[in-house]
């Protein structure tokens, strides 16, 4: 036995109340024959009778009765959901999910902190992960995603400006190989780089392109911090996260640099939750990124 969609449910839950059917109709807005329409294929559903028709309109049924305790019951839980929903869409509280790459965490705390400052009933959760999350999905409320324009239908994408790489060597490695004068004097020299399947920034496609030795590849941007402190190879790091024991050896250039995108869903652009998110991470990433 099938449970009947909740419109049928409610119909019958006022009929119940009213005793009539144009007094269900009335209360629910709807024309009387929708009601009758709505008790009868409810009944048909549940094989049971759920009223006894008389001059004075609609009587339940003993099975009538259990019903209308039940839906009563499912409609006060459904208005209580609603009020969770409008809350959740014009309020600005609960869940705020922000996806992002580890490389910009350190600009996004700010933001995060003015926030949670500001609206003391947001919870947020700050993800890194190398799986592009699915807005659509619901599995963030926004990204903040670097490299090539996100192409994804039905989001809505703000550029944000671009975050500066440099190339980077421990002084042991210098000591050992030399520190290169310029990109020309690069061909001597070994790279800490992405594995193929994570070659996205465009620092890495500049790599692969110009086809320099790799010393070490790994989809983790610790372990590539770790391997060129560890003197492997040179590394490529945004200033504000390059180590203090690392040496520049050639500055942040144009062509490494990765544009910021800030990335939401249309569904959920608008709500007061969302545009007070995207406001603090605007205010905070554009002070620190290079204008594009």
């Amino acid at each position: 036995m099938s449970l009947a969609p909740w419109d049928e449910l409610r119909t019958a839950l006022h009929v119940a109340r009213a005793g009539t059917v144009s007094g269900a109709a009335h209360a629910l807005g709807v024309h009387h024959a929708t009601v009758i329409r709505h008790i009868d294929a409810l009944e048909d559903r549940l094989g049971v009778k759920l009223f006894q028709r008389h001059a004075k309109g609609y009587s339940p049924t003993e099975a009538g009765q259990a019903l209308a305790e039940v839906a009563g019951g499912a409609e006060q839980n459904f208005d209580a959901l609603a009020a969770r929903l409008h809350g959740l869409q014009d309020g600005i509280g609960g869940d705020l999910v922000i996806t992002t790459v580890p490389e910009l965490c350190h600009l996004l705390m700010p933001a995060i902190q003015a926030l949670t400052l500001e609206h003391p009933a947001l919870s947020p959760c700050l993800r890194t992960e190398e799986r592009v999350l699915q807005l659509e999905y619901g599995e963030a409320h926004l990204a903040i995603r670097a490299g090539a324009r996100p192409q994804e239908p039905d989001n809505v994408v703000q550029a944000l400006g671009a975050l500066p790489f440099g190339l980077y060597g421990a002084q042991c490695y210098l000591d050992q190989h030399g520190t290169p004068s310029g990109l020309d004097d690069l061909g001597a020299h070994k790279f800490i780089a992405a594995d193929a399947a994570h070659v996205r920034a465009p620092f890495d496609i500049w790599l692969r392109q110009a086809g320099h030795k790799v010393a070490l590849r790994s989809n983790s941007s610790s372990v590539r911090v770790l391997a060129t402190r560890a003197g492997m190879g040179l590394g490529f790091l945004t200033p504000a996260l390059a180590p203090d024991d690392l040496v520049q050896v050639i500055p942040p250039h144009s062509d490494w640099s990765a544009p910021i995108w800030l990335v939401t869903h249309v569904d959920l652009h608008r709500s007061a939750k969302v545009q007070a998110a995207s406001a603090a991470i605007k205010h905070e990433l554009m002070k620190s990124l290079v204008k594009g």
